[in-house]
């Protein structure tokens, strides 16, 4: 019998929210940490647009292109075995038309063969969502904090605070789901307001700096390792941390380069 694991579905989502199971998620952007994070047993690795902030080194993730992510999702798929792959819509890939949607979204499936796209949006969104289910191309929605929209949001803060808008994001929710989203992203909101969205939903909730009463939560995985320069979102718990380790290892290889500790002579030294 083989050894390699059976692939999660889509459908295995909404089954582990049936059965009360917590859904893992977390973010990948190449081969090696997809196969890591994928033999962990994490259920989904979001190929998400914070790549633009922790890869590329900027401020946001506006300037993330459908290239980039093309390119990071076909190398998280070539490392994952057992997890979904979702990969984000960057920033103008799908707010200008429906027609530009399908193309982008099709090229995530087509060319970096991930199992489904995120989007950021509510309302809005919903008939550029419905068309891409009634295509055959799944979607995960994302609500509250929504990283293309941080100069609208007014930086990366809470949202949904107020009752009005916690009722709009309620309403938007449902509309997703209602348009055939299969997920929904719920970031950064008040952790009761999670929990109701949640228990209104069929659909599984990802909950990122929004509590615990998601049916599963996201992290990225920088921030989880402990790979973030400066310091990471206070939600965020920190399991490793990895970047003082590389710091570390770094420096005692410098010191023996330059003491010619290393590398070790794999032949005697000849005679003078």
């Amino acid at each position: 019998m083989s050894d390699t694991p059976k692939p999660l579905r889509l459908p295995d989502l909404e089954a582990k929210k049936k059965r009360g199971e917590k859904i893992a998620m977390l973010t990948a952007y190449d081969a090696t940490m997809a196969y890591l994070l994928d033999s962990a047993g994490i259920d989904v690795l979001l190929v998400g647009d914070s790549l633009g902030m922790v890869v590329l080194g900027e401020d946001n993730t506006l300037s993330v292109t459908m290239d980039d992510i093309v390119r990071h999702t076909r190398a998280v798929r070539r490392g994952a075995k057992r997890a979904i792959v979702v990969a984000d819509m960057p920033f103008l890939s799908y707010q200008a038309s429906i027609s530009e949607a399908v193309r982008n979204a099709g090229r995530l499936l087509q060319e970096g063969q991930a199992t489904a796209i995120k989007m950021e949006g509510g309302e809005p969104a919903v008939p550029t969502v419905a068309r891409l289910v009634s295509i055959g191309i799944p979607v995960m929605g994302h609500l509250g904090l929504m990283p293309q929209s941080v100069h609208q949001q007014g930086g990366f803060r809470r949202q949904a605070k107020k009752e009005d808008e916690q009722k709009k994001l309620t309403d938007d929710a449902m509309a997703l789901e209602q348009a055939g989203a299969f997920a929904i992203v719920l970031e950064c909101v008040p952790d009761t307001l999670a929990r109701d969205v949640s228990a209104h939903l069929t659909i599984p909730t990802f909950g990122i700096g929004s509590g615990p009463y998601c049916d599963g939560q996201v992290l990225v995985s920088y921030d989880f390792l402990g790979l973030t320069r400066g310091p990471a979102p206070p939600f965020a718990k920190k399991y490793a941390s990895l970047g003082e380790s590389i710091v570390s290892a770094a420096k005692t290889y410098v010191q023996e380069v330059k003491s010619g500790q290393f590398p070790i002579a794999s032949e005697p030294a000849a005679n003078a």
